[in-house]
């Protein structure tokens, strides 16, 4: 199995608490599109001879802005010159402003077969403080607009912890997410990242700045209500109903191998080998017209492998697997990590269950930090 990650760098507007690679100048999107192209071509031995696609992703920005060329145009480049599996999952990105009955009948008729909506909040109060382009009215009706066209699987982000997100708009927000028995849900607490304008607010003293108790507080919550309506907790950040686990993103946090088109995108060979694409339009432009990829490579050592396995794994329902360390990384390196994890289980926060070291419900809290107390130097 291996995965194909498209990045399509353009927003209509810049989301104040973004810090992810994107512009919002249009002007180059049809050329950067047709270096994509190029691209795909250029990468086609890049993952292992006989890999199979079994997951392809447009992420972003915002890739329900492109044309239906566009994103046809793509999908047909990926098929000409990678492996792509019969029951690939493909996935794109959009924000509720983008969502059409018309535009999603022409997705799935591309084989687009599952939506990541940008959804964020259904308080309009709150949008506004993150400067985003839709409203909550807009947000509702792509729900059921979705639901309509017959797209069964598609997830919905929510972001918690801001300044203006109480218990119980958060509450409604997702009452009505799983009244509608959206199949799946990522719920992200809201950062200040540097360069951001949220950053700039805070300094500033022109935002409240992030309230951890609270976020602490409405995780919990999210977590609790979502279980109870028979949703599966099944990696921090992502809730899912039966089925509905996102193919592409565990393959993430299961090290599968992938290939990373556009600019800033990232691909990983499933071994030992990161690349990055440079992180800017123009440059990565010039390159491709060119003839060559605009990359930086790391080979990752064998304490930067586990440590990523323990960072992914761990954030993850299933755990840290016992056997896997042993078999990977040998037993010396197995009694040096059960051992360390012997203080956060007698604090609640870890439990070793079935040769699986699992965080605890309380212990998801200090994921980041438990993930780090086990890292190799």
């Amino acid at each position: 199995m291996a995965g194909i990650y498209l990045h399509i760098p353009f927003c209509k507007k810049a989301c104040h608490y973004c810090n992810f690679h994107f512009s919002t100048d249009l002007r180059m999107k049809d050329e950067l599109i047709n270096c994509m192209l190029k691209e795909i071509e250029l990468q086609q031995n890049h993952l292992a001879e006989g890999s199979v696609i079994d997951t392809i992703y447009f992420g972003g920005g915002t890739p329900s802005l492109l044309s239906n060329s566009a994103i046809g145009s793509l999908l047909q480049q990926v098929y000409q010159f990678f492996n792509v599996a019969e029951n690939v999952e493909i996935t794109l990105e959009s924000n509720p402003d983008d969502i059409t009955p018309i535009a999603l009948q022409q997705w799935l008729s591309m084989g687009i077969n599952r939506l990541s909506v940008g959804m964020q909040s259904f308080d309009e109060e709150e949008l506004k403080w993150m400067n985003r382009n839709h409203t909550a009215l807009q947000s509702k009706k792509c729900i059921t607009d979705i639901i309509d066209a017959g797209l069964s699987n598609f997830t919905i982000d929510v972001i918690f912890g801001s300044p203006y997100c109480t218990d119980e708009a958060l509450m409604k927000t997702l009452q009505f997410l799983i009244d509608h028995r959206v199949p799946h849900l990522s719920c992200y607490a809201l950062t200040v990242e540097e360069k951001t304008a949220l950053h700039h607010f805070v300094a500033q003293n022109k935002s409240p700045d992030i309230d951890t108790e609270q976020q602490a507080r409405q995780f919990l919550l999210i977590s609790d209500w979502l279980a109870a309506a028979g949703y599966e907790h099944y990696e921090i950040s992502n809730y899912a109903l039966p089925t509905f686990r996102s193919r592409h993103n565990s393959n993430y946090w299961k090290g599968i191998p992938y290939c990373g088109i556009g600019p800033g995108a990232h691909a990983y060979d499933g071994n030992n080998k990161r690349r990055w694409n440079i992180a800017n339009n123009a440059m990565y432009v010039n390159s491709i017209q060119q003839g060559w990829l605009p990359y930086e490579e790391e080979t990752l050592s064998e304490a930067q492998q586990y440590n990523e396995y323990i960072m992914t794994s761990l954030r993850t329902t299933e755990g840290i697997s016992l056997q896997y360390i042993n078999e990977t990384f040998g037993s010396h390196q197995l009694m040096k990590l059960v051992a360390t994890c012997a203080s956060f289980v007698s604090q609640g926060q870890l439990i070793i269950k079935k040769e699986f070291i699992q965080l605890t419900r309380e212990g998801k809290l200090f994921a980041d930090g438990i993930a780090s107390s086990l890292f190799e130097d």
